[in-house]
């Protein structure tokens, strides 16, 4: 398997996925998630903290997680987004600091990670062999040239209609 980075806007993708999926949701499989982390605060001298200071604070980092593989073979690929929010240093509350990975759906993984412009998104795939690169391939310049080879004219209406709504909220 080999693992390559992907130079494509995370929000274009993700707006594609959107239009895609009203299109045809059974087209590709798609799983998102988030979750939060909480390290030791490294010593660093422009953060001016002592000891003391440094025990109470914790650098705390929130992970969104977007997968997409072909929903009904393997298909030998899978796309993947990463977005990395590092919040910075922050007291914690007692509880623990780290949250177990959580489900979400792809709307959410949308809102609370790139229409927000959150963090730092890096996007990649992993691939089989030299057929799951040309298929990968195929897919990013279907993306960034924004087309749907899955649609019909009653289907492109439905995402038409879904993107208005959308924009009007």
């Amino acid at each position: 398997m080999q693992t390559i980075s992907i130079d494509i806007d995370p929000g274009q993708l993700v707006h594609w996925l959107e239009v895609e999926c009203a299109i045809s949701p059974s087209t590709l499989k798609i799983t998102a998630s988030r979750s939060r982390s909480a390290a030791d605060i490294p010593v660093r001298s422009e953060l001016h903290l002592g000891d003391a200071e440094r025990e109470d604070l914790s650098e705390v980092a929130t992970i969104g997680a977007l997968e997409i593989t072909p929903a009904h073979d393997s298909g030998g690929w899978k796309l993947t987004v990463i977005v990395e929010d590092e919040v910075g240093p922050r007291l914690l509350d007692g509880s623990a600091g780290d949250w177990p990975e959580q489900a979400i759906d792809l709307g959410t993984f949308a809102k609370e990670f790139i229409r927000s412009g959150r963090g730092t998104a890096n996007v990649f795939a992993e691939l089989q062999d030299a057929a799951a690169v040309d298929r990968v391939q195929q897919l990013i310049s279907t993306i960034e040239a924004d087309r749907h080879p899955s649609s019909t004219p009653l289907a492109r209406g439905a995402a038409k209609q879904k993107k208005k709504i959308r924009m009007s909220s």
